[in-house]
């Protein structure tokens, strides 16, 4: 998020900003930029967590009544295949790992922030996203990113990566994976089952991606240049807080 605002709420706007004044390209690209390394050195970013892998989800029996309540059986019985599924892949290959995952949450349906939360913006945390069935891009990218480092992948291997979807224009959050330093990166999309190389997603346009080490400004999903090394933000500091009275990754 920037500021006050989600990536895609912020970006959205900047998107439409730019189409009306420029008609796109590389001169949104270096507004994206430009804007970003400010918020940066204003302290506004987000990183990724810094939670240890291969520690799976605790669901306490007070958080499941909670959740049965608020949203009924469908909602418990999500969380506890969610959970099973992160014990067994832990000791799945990485790459069974990415797949399963990635499919096991896009079948989460699609909701904006306004609708489905009642918020122009809100960033859910996993429990949230699988408890009440609904959520967009940031959400879907950010339960992959703690699920995967719940299955024990190390954090140091996936970043979240904001681009934009060139066809249709859209700001849009993904979840990249390279299995070693320098390895061409795997692409974790909402919009598809496939867990693609990079190399053959053409239809994103990526702007930059981040995790616990920092931020890196990318010239393709595949190639970036770090501007960052510890980045830190209040909205992602409300989101762990909400994590940590969840209790599921303590």
């Amino acid at each position: 998020m920037f500021g006050s605002s989600s990536f895609c709420f912020w970006s959205r706007r900047a998107t439409h900003q730019h189409n009306a004044r420029t008609g796109g390209g590389r001169r949104y690209r270096g507004l994206l930029n430009s804007a970003l390394l400010g918020l940066f050195a204003a302290g506004c970013m987000i990183t990724a967590s810094a939670f240890t892998p291969g520690q799976a989800p605790k669901l306490s029996r007070p958080l499941l009544e909670e959740v049965h309540a608020e949203y009924g059986a469908l909602a418990h019985g999500r969380l506890v295949r969610w959970q099973q599924l992160i014990k067994e892949q832990s000791r799945a290959l990485e790459w069974h790992r990415l797949l399963r995952i990635n499919h096991f949450l896009n079948r989460v349906p699609y909701a904006e922030d306004r609708t489905h939360w009642g918020q122009e913006d809100f960033w859910a945390t996993p429990v949230q996203f699988l408890a009440s069935n609904g959520g967009d891009c940031e959400d879907y990218a950010i339960a992959k990113l703690f699920s995967l480092i719940s299955a024990g992948i190390s954090p140091e291997k996936i970043r979240l990566t904001y681009v934009v979807a060139a066809q249709a224009g859209q700001p849009h959050m993904v979840l990249l994976y390279s299995a070693n330093p320098g390895e061409h990166p795997l692409v974790l999309d909402n919009m598809t089952s496939d867990v693609l190389p990079a190399r053959e997603r053409t239809d994103l346009e990526p702007v930059y991606s981040f995790n616990a080490q920092g931020l890196w400004l990318n010239a393709s999903l595949a190639t970036a240049t770090k501007v960052r090394n510890q980045p830190g933000s209040a909205l992602w500091s409300e989101l762990m807080a909400r994590m940590k009275l969840e209790g599921v990754f303590d």
